[in-house]
């Protein structure tokens, strides 16, 4: 099968994020010694995007920023440097006390020692995130999306961010811009607005043709019936993945692609990476294979970016998921949280395993 997509569009990828920076001890040191930090920017959702725009794609962040920040300007300067549009309300700081952007502290962890991530998003500018600041008609009527990618995360950052990627699920359906949307529960964000959350969440799976998340995901965001426990080790619970995603189908049936990935840890630096993707009737299964691993954030953004692109390549549905396990495999080696691929010929390399020396 093949999603059938817009065609004379603008941009292929569209994606709302509530832009931020990291810190990161050099060296994979803890957060508490040490003295020497990297600062990024980065959010899960422009993670996705760097797939498609480090490739060609053409590709838009709908964000807010801080007027006059000069963290404000990093991000913007970052997503130029991505190759990425953006468009976003410059919203008055208000003073010391009032908004700034997200901070994301983290320890990548080493050897034994398991990472640890400190978000400190107090007075994030992303939760003012407003439909009313978008012109939803031009940008889906007159320049045209091929594909917009939702994130749950942002739909659950505050009332005004939900209502923003629901109203921005309507725009895409009216259009025919096709909807993929990642789940990404969170139980702080839902905390005291299950019921309010679960019924946004509700529709835009509704609306969705492509739906990814784990099993807490279905879970927690959609009340669907997780996967049974199975025996030990990934493998062993496949089965399992895969009766839950019969469920999710049951239950949303005009999404055609559905995915989640798999990971087991056998230490910081060495993973078994895997994934699952059911696309019409058909299964497409990446056995957990053996991953090097330098930081293991933004693997699974990296994934989904990586089977974002391959379906708005128009490939064969099996070359999806295996793009996207690649590009997430590509993200774990580097110590930025998005995967910067130089050609596809190097996601394709790590695919094949073929780690050689390119001269």
């Amino acid at each position: 099968m093949k999603l059938q997509l817009r065609d004379k569009c603008k941009y292929a990828l569209v994606i709302p994020t509530s832009m931020g920076v990291r810190l990161t001890p050099a060296s994979g040191q803890p957060v508490h010694a040490s003295t020497n930090y990297m600062i990024q920017v980065t959010s899960a959702e422009s993670n996705v995007a760097s797939v498609a725009s480090y490739l060609g794609l053409p590709v838009k962040i709908l964000t807010t920023f801080v007027k006059g920040s000069p963290i404000a300007q990093l991000i913007k300067d970052n997503l130029a440097s991505r190759h990425m549009d953006y468009e976003g309300k410059e919203v008055d700081q208000g003073g010391p006390w009032g908004y700034r952007h997200q901070i994301n502290i983290a320890d990548s962890g080493c050897g034994s020692r398991g990472p640890r991530v400190w978000n400190d998003r107090a007075g994030e500018v992303g939760r003012t995130l407003n439909v009313k600041d978008f012109d939803l008609e031009r940008i889906f009527g007159k320049e045209g999306v091929q594909l917009i990618h939702l994130s749950g995360l942002v739909g659950a950052l505050s009332p005004e961010t939900g209502t923003f990627c629901l109203e921005l699920a309507r725009a895409a359906k009216k259009h025919g811009t096709r909807i993929s949307f990642d789940l990404n529960y969170r139980a702080s964000f839902w905390k005291g607005r299950e019921k309010e959350l679960r019924g946004i969440f509700t529709e835009i799976a509704g609306v969705a043709d492509i739906l990814v998340g784990n099993e807490e995901d279905f879970q927690l965001c959609l009340g669907i019936e997780g996967p049974d426990a199975g025996g030990r080790g990934l493998a062993s619970k496949i089965d399992g993945f895969k009766e839950m995603i019969r469920r999710v189908k049951k239950a949303f049936p005009n999404a055609s692609v559905f995915a989640t990935t798999l990971r087991e840890v056998v230490s910081v630096n060495q993973h078994l990476w895997g994934a699952i993707m059911a696309a019409g009737d058909q299964w497409h299964v990446v056995e957990p294979k053996e991953i090097g691993v330098l930081d293991r954030i933004g693997g699974g953004d990296g994934f989904v970016g990586g089977l974002l692109y391959g379906i708005l390549k128009g490939w064969e549905p099996e070359k999806w998921v295996q793009f996207g396990w690649a590009s997430g495999a590509l993200a774990t080696t580097l110590l930025t949280d998005y995967a910067q691929p130089a050609d596809e010929e190097q996601i394709w390399s790590i695919w094949q395993g073929n780690a050689r020396v390119k001269r």
